[in-house]
């Protein structure tokens, strides 16, 4: 299927001279989408885990750019030559500088990773001004029912997603293969084998953590307190290991794209929490409880909004929670260049009255859009975002007008 994201890198290809990072989690579509936007150029593949592969990349740049303008068919195209999972190479980011300078005018560079392709200014050691970085997601409703979205705001028309789309979008999870092959034996063999290529591969090869049968505990009970605060002192009991450990494997979690934290927002709001995130999972279908499941589901909707909007280039945005020591709360918290932008409570079903704490933190943020997104509500084909008040809105309906 075609993702969203093929127009942006498309774009980027015939405008930009910077290299594309693509990433995101294992099996989301990152190498079918930058073999995708490479067809109608001359191009080639080299897979850091293929051995064949590493040899030539080893080899460099002369070597691979000469196997591939022998190729060329067509002399008006720019060769592009990508590089899938090159982070597990331990000098990866030299030999990249290396290539980009080399080659920078006369062919395109894709890099790929499924471990966060993180890039520091060290001293002179630096990436920066040689890669634009775009975030790849699992599926979601507006990917779903719009493929060919209008990247000049934030927010789309609502569409209708067919409930047979929306029961396997929640149950199957938005990787692309077991969301379109919609089968529970599928299913349940593509989670079975992703658990064991993320705990006995990519987490042997890509950190020094040894104690995984510990690291699969963890992992376990992050599952079970999805919008919870995360407490460490209770996590490092309930696992055994001190709260340090804790801290350094959740951020190792992080990095290899099994979960992603989401940090309380503190200015303007008084008497705020300061520290404890809430940890939310890539793959939503693996919650077992249906709330959690849901607001995991919007907390990943709202995460691949700011990352995609912010990619594009229309500001920068940043994904919040709202917590209080009155224990106010509020779910979600979208900010737009740093000013609070879209308030989000999740409920499964409605009493008709917008939550009291909507009301509570928007006296004192001003927020322009502010939503109770629920469940258990029909869609309606009404743009939630004319709304100028707290509002009330269907679940499906919301999403649909996000990325």
């Amino acid at each position: 299927m075609r993702r969203i994201y093929k127009t942006l890198i498309q774009n980027h290809l015939d405008k930009y001279r910077q290299m594309i990072f693509i990433t995101g989690p294992r099996q989301v579509g990152k190498t079918t989408l930058s073999k995708s936007c490479a067809e109608g150029y001359p191009y080639i593949y080299l897979n850091w885990d293929n051995l064949e592969h590493r040899e030539q990349i080893l080899a460099g740049i002369s070597v691979i750019y000469d196997k591939l303008t022998t190729t060329l068919q067509d002399q008006t195209k720019t060769p592009i030559i990508i590089f899938d999972e090159i982070h597990k190479f331990r000098n990866w980011k030299n030999l990249l500088k290396g290539y980009f300078d080399t080659i920078e005018s006369r062919c395109k560079v894709i890099v790929t990773g499924s471990a966060k392709l993180n890039v520091y200014r060290r001293g002179g050691d630096s990436m920066m001004g040689r890669y634009f970085l775009y975030r790849i997601h699992p599926l979601t409703v507006a990917e779903i029912v719009d493929k060919h979205q209008q990247f000049t705001n934030e927010i789309n028309p609502p569409q209708k997603i067919t409930s047979t789309k929306w029961n396997n979008l929640l149950n199957y999870g938005g990787f692309p293969e077991p969301y379109l092959e919609a089968n529970p034996l599928f299913y349940q063999r593509w989670i079975n084998l992703k658990h064991e290529q993320f705990f006995r591969e990519d987490l042997r090869d890509l950190s020094k953590i040894f104690d995984l049968s510990r690291l699969e505990l963890l992992a376990n009970l992050l599952i079970r307190q999805i919008g919870s605060t995360t407490k460490y002192s209770e996590l490092a009991k309930k696992v055994q290991v001190s709260e340090p450990t804790i801290r350094n494997w959740i951020s190792t979690l992080q990095n290899l794209y099994y979960c992603y934290a989401i940090s309380p927002w503190s200015k303007n709001i008084s008497r705020s929490l300061l520290k404890e995130p809430k940890i939310y999972l890539w793959d939503w279908s693996v919650i077992p409880e249906q709330g959690a499941k849901i607001e995991n589901l919007v907390a990943s909707h709202l995460y691949k909004a700011v990352n995609f909007w912010t990619d594009l280039g229309l500001g920068k945005y940043d994904l919040f929670y709202l917590r209080d020591k009155d224990k106010h709360e509020v779910d979600f918290l979208v900010t737009k260049n740093k000013n609070p932008w879209l308030m989000v409570e999740v409920k499964t079903s409605s009493n008709g009255r917008v939550s009291e704490n909507l009301h509570h933190f928007n006296k004192q943020l001003k927020v322009p859009h502010v939503f109770e997104v629920v469940a258990n509500l029909d869609y309606v084909d009404q743009d939630c975002f004319a709304a100028k008040k707290p509002t009330i809105v269907p679940l499906i309906t919301f999403l649909s007008q996000l990325v």
